[in-house]
């Protein structure tokens, strides 16, 4: 991949994150360009720097945590053009591990959430648009199963929609050339959702 790959992927990414939320219904509480408190209280502890409010992050520790939290985990370092965004952007909105297992629904492999070799030769021997296609149309079915099945979630529905058909007319899928977003409901805030393995009521 481009060394520049990370940096190219990160302006779409904080576009749709924004400045410092504390939304009521989203579970991921205070949050500040996609990074809450929780994440940021964690990742100042291992620099060995005392924790502060989100409020306060920097530029340069947002590039961080992205880029060590949920660029490489997801191994968004080996992925072709444009999956690799969509890999990114699922990781910061839903976590690493949901993000590898979609990926591997996608071209597949086995869904255990393990990025291994199996994993690696089932990605690169895939149909690229066909790949994304399937990897999108997953995440938008979570979203739907998720506000059905959790009904404090669906005032989030349109915002997520939103972002995922941004994010397929910013790879250039067919049908989304001239995607635009829902003005409707609360559309603008983005909710964090748990990763795999945090929050039972998010496995679905």
């Amino acid at each position: 991949m481009p060394l520049d790959a990370f940096a190219s992927s990160l302006p779409f990414v904080l576009r749709w994150e924004g400045g410092f939320v504390d939304h009521p219904n989203d579970r991921g509480g205070a949050t500040n360009k996609g990074v809450t408190q929780v994440v940021y209280d964690d990742w100042r502890r291992k620099q060995g720097l005392p924790t502060r409010s989100v409020r306060e992050i920097q530029d340069t520790e947002v590039r961080a945590i992205y880029e060590t939290g949920y660029w490489l985990p997801p191994r968004c370092n080996v992925l072709r053009q444009h999956l690799d965004l969509v890999q990114f952007d699922t990781a910061v909105n839903m976590g690493p591990g949901r993000a590898v297992r979609f990926l591997q629904e996608a071209v597949g492999a086995k869904v255990d959430g393990g990025f291994g070799p199996n994993t690696l030769k089932a990605v690169e021997a895939s149909d690229l648009g066909q790949t994304l296609i399937a990897y999108c149309d997953e995440r938008e079915a979570f979203y739907r199963r998720l506000a059905e099945k959790r009904p404090s979630q669906q005032v989030f529905l349109k915002g997520w929609l939103n972002r995922l058909n941004a994010l397929r007319k910013e790879i250039g899928l067919p049908g989304f050339e001239a995607a635009t977003t829902l003005d409707y409901g609360d559309a603008d805030h983005i909710a964090k959702i748990p990763d795999v393995g945090v929050d039972p009521d998010y496995e679905i």
